[in-house]
């Protein structure tokens, strides 16, 4: 079976240390399918999904798994019809794993705590996020009753949705690569990373030179052109904005990218 975290509760605390160093289980794959992050574009994700299963037909890859690195709502137009396609069943039976990002981390925590994390929410991408759900967000001229605003949106929210919430992993381990949604405090050992750490981090992250053991593949951090080094893969490239969705293959002998566009 695959090697996964998961963040099963909404209320999981940011300091719970996590251990990515359990024995790998995830060898009964052969390509692993990285998809950056998706930021409410339906449209790049539906051609994205459309790319990836003739890519596998025309490779002939025979146990192929679809990584999808978090951060799936907010920014864009479409984070409803979003987790609408990604919680339904898919026909073509190629196995998936959802890692969690830290935008799904800042609405489960609006959903858990909305008086706290209600107006950070709405600088972060939350107001397109409650549009797609048919929610007007609320306007600067006005109160804001956070707790109102909470029960509307989880009066829209399918059970799907919350079910697909409430299920993401932390993390993915295949063979040496190690796919997280932002990357790895490299001040702390790999046994000792938090769920805030998995999601958020950027620096010391980013600068640093540590060999992990693991070469981390990770989205979080918009780029013009994915980023390769010895001990990390970005491959970011600002979807919401840019037009542009990027998907890392690795496999047994290989390491390739490839986008979909819209302008």
């Amino acid at each position: 079976m695959v090697e996964a975290i998961k963040a099963s509760e909404p209320k999981l605390k940011p300091e719970a240390q996590i251990d990515i160093t359990a024995p790998d289980r995830g060898n009964e794959f052969t390509v692993i399918y990285a998809v950056g992050d998706i930021h409410g574009r339906l449209d790049l994700l539906d051609e994205m999904n459309s790319l990836i299963a003739k890519d596998i037909a025309s490779s002939g890859a025979e146990r192929p798994v679809i990584c999808y690195l978090g951060d799936y709502v907010d920014r864009g137009p479409h984070s409803a019809q979003v987790l609408e396609r990604l919680s339904l069943p898919f026909a073509d039976h190629v196995a998936r794993i959802f890692l969690k990002g830290n935008h799904e981390d800042r609405m489960i925590k609006f959903l858990v705590d909305p008086v706290s994390h209600g107006a950070s929410w709405m600088n972060f991408g939350g107001r397109e996020a409650l549009e797609s759900y048919g929610v007007r967000p609320p306007s600067e001229s006005e109160g804001t009753s956070w707790t109102d605003l909470r029960h509307r949106l989880d009066r829209e929210l399918p059970q799907s949705h919350k079910n697909f919430l409430n299920n993401l992993a932390l993390s993915f381990r295949w063979r040496d690569f190690l796919f997280v949604h932002a990357g790895v405090n490299p001040e702390r050992s790999l046994a000792s990373q938090t769920a805030h750490d998995l999601m958020w981090i950027r620096e010391p992250f980013l600068s640093s030179e540590n060999d992990w053991g693991f070469r981390i593949v990770h989205g979080h951090v918009i780029v013009d052109q994915p980023v390769f080094r010895s001990n990390r893969i970005g491959i970011d490239t600002g979807a919401y904005a840019s037009g542009r969705l990027t998907c890392l293959v690795v496999g047994a002998d290989e390491e390739r990218v490839f986008e979909v566009r819209r302008d």
